[in-house]
């Protein structure tokens, strides 16, 4: 099939997660990034802001390997399958695509408190309370990551499934203020799990001994 470069020689690549399906990234190409990614079997694009090609994953370490390279109906636009290794935003996120455009409850997502969490850590707000326990630095996150354990095991014991649940939001959202704080990634979670879903419990016990 013919692909269709717009008058700037450029094609928009859409990147897809092979496993879960979950789009990762839009990014461009032009027809030599393309030839690259064919050749060498990892995504190669062309940095519209720096006039350069760029490998992904050459500087972070998140390269992603190419599976299949589909292009749409009209042969303007590519669907990229990969496996990945690392996130594929730069702010750590899995996903570049977290940023909520519709407002309410039905729009949250981990990754999307991930990157506010990251973000008050990078970029410090006045009156933050998230930038406060940046600033009072790890042994003030434990703490309070301790605390909440403490509480969630209290409202659980009481049998108060309203209770619980809050708490246990209160104990994710430090769990992720100390995932930032350590550089640990919803990636590397997900990761760790995937590999123990095989694992019964009493080989888990026999392995954490």
């Amino acid at each position: 099939m013919d692909l269709k470069f717009d008058e700037k020689g450029l094609i928009p690549a859409i990147v897809q997660d092979s496993k879960s399906g979950k789009v990762l990234m839009m990014a461009y190409m032009n027809k030599e990034s393309l030839e690259i990614t064919v050749k060498e079997g990892r995504t190669c694009f062309w940095s519209r802001s720096r006039g350069e090609l760029w490998r992904k994953g050459e500087t972070s370490g998140n390269v992603q390997r190419v599976v299949s390279i589909k292009a749409d109906c009209d042969g303007d636009c590519l669907l990229i399958s990969v496996d990945k290794d690392g996130p594929a935003c730069h702010t750590g996120n899995e996903s570049c695509f977290f940023n909520s455009v519709a407002e309410g409850a039905e729009s949250f997502t981990y990754e999307g408190l991930y990157a506010l969490i990251k973000g008050r850590k990078d970029d410090p707000k006045e009156g933050s309370y998230t930038t406060y326990l940046f600033e009072k630095g790890k042994e003030k996150i434990l703490k309070k990551v301790g605390e909440e354990c403490t509480e969630t095991v209290i409202a659980a014991m009481k049998n108060d499934k309203k209770e619980t649940v809050f708490e246990l939001c209160d104990l994710a959202y430090h769990v992720m203020v100390l995932m930032a704080e350590m550089g640990i990634t919803l990636d590397d979670v997900r990761n760790e799990l995937a590999g123990r879903h095989v694992i019964d419990k009493k080989v888990k016990q026999e392995t954490m001994q």
